[in-house]
């Protein structure tokens, strides 16, 4: 691990994002160009002391998924990324077919639409970036690959999950997450994390290990979803789904129809999202 070139390749590209690439507020005036620490931080999921110890050459060496969330956060290119795993001395990840890697442009729309929930989730269910708006609604829930990130475990193993959904809703959400999980699973067979997802799944899950045996596949598309958000209520969205050229990323967004009561909630939700990040 090269602790040196790794803490100049962070703070360059840091200098390099200004808030509005980001989605965040431009705030009070700054003194160096560039984001603050505490707001990559805050990007990536981890905590403001981890990321400036490695800003700084100091502290242990990051871990795969931290390496993955910084690279995120800092709106790397996949040969930049790839970069900062050889300089923190791992190998970066060679699954093209099934990458974690949002690409910088997508994550340059995400964070152009500030007055939309917008998420871009993998084929897995694993959320991989949200905008401020997405993060208001569903929860400030921490983004990148791994079990606590991935919506259909939360969803089967942790009953807060399904707080955000009518409770008339709630079966027909575990069924759709089942039937899209299904539909890739079918795709990438020999994909040793989707299986041991689904693995777990079947293992803590009695319901989900009697959705998958029913062998249903529903492929994730274009909908109308409610959520049940415990600050402005009830909100009716059109859900719209884009897929990656390869069909293993979605790009997830959600509005409201023009002069509905949705429409003035989610409006509500804006101003309490972008409340919340000014006090953080």
């Amino acid at each position: 691990m090269d602790r040196t070139e790794l803490a100049d390749f962070l703070r360059r590209c840091r200098a390099r994002l200004a808030p509005a690439d980001v989605g965040l507020p431009q705030g009070a005036r700054r003194r160096t160009p560039g984001l603050r620490r505490e707001e990559v931080a805050q990007l990536a999921g981890m905590s403001t002391d981890h990321y400036t110890r490695l800003e700084q050459a100091r502290g242990s060496r990051p871990s795969r998924q931290m390496l993955a969330a910084a690279a995120r956060a800092l709106r790397l290119t996949a040969d930049e990324r790839d970069h900062l795993f050889h300089l923190a001395g791992e190998e970066p990840p060679r699954d093209r077919a099934a990458s974690d890697h949002v690409r910088p442009g997508l994550l340059l729309v995400l964070d152009r639409l500030t007055d939309t929930p917008a998420q871009v989730v993998s084929d897995r269910g694993d959320v991989l970036a949200r905008n401020a708006m997405a993060r208001a609604l569903h929860g400030d829930t921490a983004e990148g690959p791994g079990g606590g990130h991935n919506a259909v475990w939360r969803y089967f193993t942790d009953p807060a999950a399904r707080e955000l959904y009518p409770p008339e809703d709630r079966d027909l959400a575990a069924r759709a997450a089942v039937g899209d999980l299904r539909a890739s699973f079918a795709r990438r067979p020999d994909d040793a994390r989707l299986a041991d997802l689904v693995g777990r799944l079947r293992a803590a899950s009695a319901e989900f290990a009697q959705l998958w045996d029913a062998h249903r596949v529903a492929v994730r598309r274009s909908d109308v979803k409610r959520f049940l958000h415990p600050v402005v209520g009830l909100l009716e969205l059109e859900c719209e789904v884009l897929l990656s050229p390869e069909h293993d990323q979605r790009l997830v967004l959600y509005t409201a129809r023009p002069g509905s009561e949705s429409r003035e909630r989610l409006e509500l939700l804006r101003v309490v999202g972008l409340q919340d990040l000014a006090h953080r």
